[in-house]
This record gives structure tokens, sequence and C-alpha cells, in this order.
């Protein structure tokens, strides 16, 4: 979830249901307006409560942002598109490459942006402290644990002190959506939702089904599973399956520097010989925990300097893997957001059970996945305001859902999980990663484009490579 787009390094990078509620009154003349802004866009602001469960309470400013039609006497209306994170949109539209990445949805529509509430323009929350972060996130005992999370557990109290901090989850952001379809006049919400974006997208469609025009879901992250540990398992496969693809390269790959050799058993045998004496290098040593927190197998570019380090590491030199991974600057908001939404168990005990059953489905390296979610979100406050849970879809339009088949973030899984719930859905099998659009998949952009102008979806046999 720390990752908005794969395609721009270093930018872009879980109970109670909630009734649908009464339908708003059709919408009227826009009173929301726009004004230039600079970098080619439009800016607004709406004012919406802090709290929507109490509408007469505190107010926030909800920034927006549009790309203007190209034509605007033959635009088909408004889109409205997230990219994911969850975290800032606005500024990131103010870069080339972003407006670059929808500039043929222009061809159809004004192009709405919004930063979600608490982030940057649309009040963004400031935390006096910061929000605490662990390369080696897979935490060998219970004290490195407790450690860590009565940081952010400290964190997450300091943030606490804005109103909004408490008041981040889906099915405020959804309750937004709604608000910003009313202002723009816009009868029915058209939304193009990215990765976290498909969060907001499954809660809108659940409050407001008649509202719904047509939805595309690109690379979704499933709301609709209360199972943690099925919904985390699939996460968990899909980063052994990375492992595995990683290997195949190596094996026809003869760049690779363990080509030749069984690189899953070099990986079996190196974990168990850190398990037994962290291996040296660098000055230090490296644990067991550490090469699966630090294995980089997720992008294939990275493969050939990853493959080096394991094979100097199982020459007993583990330099290269030495260096504890950096992270991107991190407000925090992030995590409050998505912990809202997907609680998690925030005890040593609970995430080793649950690292214990992904052990089971993904036994090399997937099981990391149990210590991601605990370090982001261990002891925060409001942790799970909104879990996942299973919604009563009824009186939707037809929805396009589309997942890559090799992307570890969002796993396919969830994509098909959800769009079995949605009636009238088409789920497209892709040949890809993360955030298919927005790479510029073109057989991707060809079946959104007829579907977001026509409503027409692909057949049901459809898939791109």
């Amino acid at each position: 979830m720390r990752k908005i787009l794969k395609v721009v390094a270093g930018v872009l990078c879980l109970a109670t249901v909630f009734g649908g509620m009464a339908s708003t009154p059709a919408a009227a003349t826009p009173n929301l307006s726009f004004s230039d802004c600079g970098d080619g866009l439009q800016c607004g602001g709406l004012s919406v409560p802090v709290d929507w469960d109490r509408p007469g309470g505190a107010r926030s400013t909800l920034a927006l942002a549009k790309l203007p039609a190209l034509d605007a006497a033959r635009k088909s209306g408004v889109l409205l598109v997230n990219l994911g994170g969850p975290q800032a949109q606005i500024s990131a539209f103010r870069l080339p490459v972003f407006q670059g990445m929808v500039a043929q949805l222009r061809q159809w529509f004004d192009v709405v942006i919004f930063d979600p509430r608490g982030f940057e323009a649309s009040g963004g929350i400031s935390c006096p402290l910061p929000a605490p972060t662990e390369a080696d996130y897979v935490f060998p005992d219970q004290a490195g644990f407790d450690a860590h999370a009565e940081r952010n557990g400290r964190f997450g109290r300091s943030c606490a002190e804005d109103p909004l901090a408490g008041n981040l989850n889906a099915r405020q952001v959804a309750r937004d959506l709604e608000a910003v379809r009313t202002a723009l006049g816009e009868r029915k919400l058209n939304y193009f939702g990215n990765s976290y974006g498909t969060v907001y997208a499954q809660a809108y469609a659940e409050l407001f089904p008649d509202r719904v025009g047509r939805m595309y879901l690109d690379s979704v992250m499933d709301h609709t599973n209360p199972s943690l540990p099925d919904w985390l398992a699939q996460r968990a496969k899909a980063t052994e399956d990375t492992l595995h693809r990683f290997a195949a390269w190596c094996t026809g790959d003869a760049g690779c520097a363990l080509h030749g050799q069984d690189v899953l058993a070099v990986w079996d045998e190196l974990v168990a010989r850190a398990e037994q004496q962290p291996i040296p290098g660098g000055g230090t040593t490296v644990s067991a925990t550490q090469l699966v927190a630090r294995a980089d197998v997720r992008s294939e570019k990275r493969w050939p300097a990853f493959a080096t380090a394991l094979a100097e590491a199982y020459a007993g030199d583990a330099t290269k893997l030495a260096v504890k991974p950096t992270f991107p600057p991190d407000s925090g908001v992030m995590r409050l957001a998505i912990c809202a939404d997907f609680p998690y168990p925030d005890d040593y005990r609970g995430v080793k059970a649950v690292e214990n059953a992904l052990r089971a489905v993904a036994p090399r390296l997937g099981w990391r996945q149990a210590w991601i979610f605990a370090m982001n979100c261990s002891r925060l406050p409001d942790n799970g305001t909104f879990p996942p849970h299973r919604p009563s879809f009824r009186g939707l339009p037809p929805i396009l859902v589309a997942n890559g088949e090799q992307d570890d973030n969002t796993p396919p899984g969830w994509g098909r999980h959800l769009a079995a719930q949605l009636p009238g859905a088409r789920y497209l099998t892709v040949n890809g990663a993360h955030a298919l659009y927005l790479d510029g998949n073109p057989c991707v952009r060809a079946h959104v484009h007829r579907y977001l102008t026509t409503g027409l979806l692909p057949p049901p046999a459809a898939s791109c490579a």
C-alpha cells in the first residue's frame, strides 16, 4: 500500500456492517467552482463534516483539482480518479508524468482528483511525533516488537489531537465522494480507482448503489473479506510466487549470479544457516529474519542485484544484505487511514499466530506479510473503525475490475473475490503487475476506454497479455 504506482520509482510507490443510506436527491446545478492554480490544474474546495455521523459538528475542507476535458463541447461528464496510497493526489498531478497517465481520459471527461481527508491540502493532519518505521519489520522477538509498537502507539496518540485523525476510514471518504458528486452537479458518480482507491469505491458502492455510474477498479484491495487469515494468505502466496518467478528467471538467464544452481535450495540453506548463526558482512551480521525482510524480489529490474547479494551471502559475505533498506518519508497519515479500514492484531502472540498460519501456505518468504501490517498498525488508536465485512451489493450497474496476475501488492485473488460479489461485474485477467491502466497496458486501456465511454464490458473470456 506504500506504492501508488510502480512506474514512478520513489514517488509512487486491514464486524459491524454499515447499512445502505437513503438516496440523496438528484443532482442539481453545480455549486463547486474551480479556478486556475498552476501546472494546468484548476483547484477548488468543498466543506464537509469532520465526522459524517455528526454533520452539525466541526467541518473540514476537501481539496479537489480538475484537468479539464480537451474539448469541453464534446465531453461526456466528470470522471473522479484516485491513484491509491492512500495519500495526497493533487501535488502528484502537478507533475507532467502523472498528467500523461490520464491524458487519454481527457478526450471524454473532466478528470477530477482529490486529496482524501487528512492528506495535504484536505485539512492535512500534522502529527507532533514521527511515524516509526523499521526496515527489519520481521521482528525476531517480543521485546523488539513491543518497543516498536509502543513508539507507534505514542505516534498515533499524538495525531489524535486532531479530530480528523479518528475519521479517516473509507466510509467517511465514501460520503465525501457523494458530497463531491452532488457539488459537481453529476447525476451519477463515474469513478476510476487504483489500488487503495478501490477501497473507497467499495464503500461508496455499498452506501450509494443508486448513485454509481461507471466504475473501473484497478489492482483491487479487497475490503469484503472479514477473514484475516484468508485475506492475507492470498498476498503471502503472491509473494511466494514472486520468489519462484525469480528462481525461474535465474535458471534461464546466464547472467544471474546463481545461474546453474537450485536457487530455492540456496535460499533455504542460507536462511537455515542464518538461523543457526547470523552471516557476517559489512562490519555486522545478517540474521534469518533480516534476510526475509530484505529479500528484494518484487521488482524484476532488481533481480540481478539481489541474485548477486544472495550468491555472495551464500559464499559467506553478506555485505550487500547488511544495509537496512530505507523507506520514503512518511507523514504517518497513510497508516492511520489504512489501519482504520484494516484492523490488525497489535500483540506479539497474535502476530506470531498469523505468521504461523501463513507459513503453511508460503513457507519460504510470503509469511513475512504477517509483519508488514503489524509494523504499521500496532497499538494505533482508532484501529479498525471500518473493518472488512461482507456487504450486500444491490442495485449496482456493471462494474469493470482488473488485477495483474503477477501483482504481489494487491493479488489477483482480491480482485476476483470482489468482482464475484458485484452484480453484473466483469473481471479482466491481465498478465501484468500493479497499476495496469496507469502503467500503460494498451489492451487494458482499450477495454477501459470502451467501458467508460459506452458502458460496454469486455467479453467474458477476455484477457490482456
